[in-house]
């Protein structure tokens, strides 16, 4: 995949993000990731270093907080991007293709999954088809044969399960990130899909 932010864009688009005000590197961080709709989010590893190079340069000041450093943009840091205004805006057209971009993986990618999900699925139906009809799934009254009764009820379960791990997920998710666009569209998607897929194995 080709690289998210060309050579020196990265290092401009942080003194834009400080011309609002100080940040420290997590904040920074996260509004990186906010600007991407959660496609993307920079490591520790990838801002610290320049933030380090544009404090070397002047461009950038620190202070600390007890274990926490702020960033503050100078006014070499101010000049400079006063200086690149015109090129900060091709990082934002940038930015918003890299979005697109990556959405588009990440489209695809639940794609696949959910081809093979439905594969699964198709496989996992053949065979309960196929133990149905030997150990008598229904009897010819239509009633649930005992066996036919446990399929049901570890269904249910499996179901119950799946739905108590996402809440779970979601939650924690919640709790320290809000749940962006992208991620909700991931969400219904792959619901959907799975809706789709069970219904069209029960039926089949």
């Amino acid at each position: 995949m080709p690289p998210v932010f060309a050579h020196g864009a990265l290092r401009l688009y942080l003194l834009a993000l400080l011309e609002s005000g100080p940040k420290h590197g997590y904040e920074l961080i996260k509004a990186l990731g906010d600007r991407f709709g959660g496609t993307y989010s920079p490591s520790a590893g990838t801002i610290y270093p320049r933030l380090g190079k544009l404090e070397e340069e002047g461009l950038v000041s620190t202070s600390t907080e007890g274990r926490r450093t702020n960033y503050f943009i100078t006014e070499a840091g101010l000049a400079e991007l006063n200086s690149r205004r015109e090129e900060l805006a091709d990082v934002e057209d940038n930015i918003s293709v890299s979005v697109r971009r990556l959405a588009d993986n990440l489209r695809e990618d639940i794609r696949s999954n959910m081809r093979g999900l439905r594969a699964d699925l198709a496989a996992t139906a053949e065979t309960a088809r196929s133990n149905a009809t030997t150990a008598g799934f229904q009897s010819r009254t239509g009633h649930y044969s005992p066996e036919g009764i446990r399929a049901l009820k570890e269904a249910e379960l499996m179901v119950q399960s799946f739905r108590d791990d996402i809440r779970v997920e979601l939650r924690k998710h919640g709790a320290t990130h809000a749940l962006t666009p992208v991620a909700l569209e991931t969400v219904r998607t792959v619901l959907e899909q799975a809706r789709i897929s069970i219904r069209n194995s029960l039926r089949s």
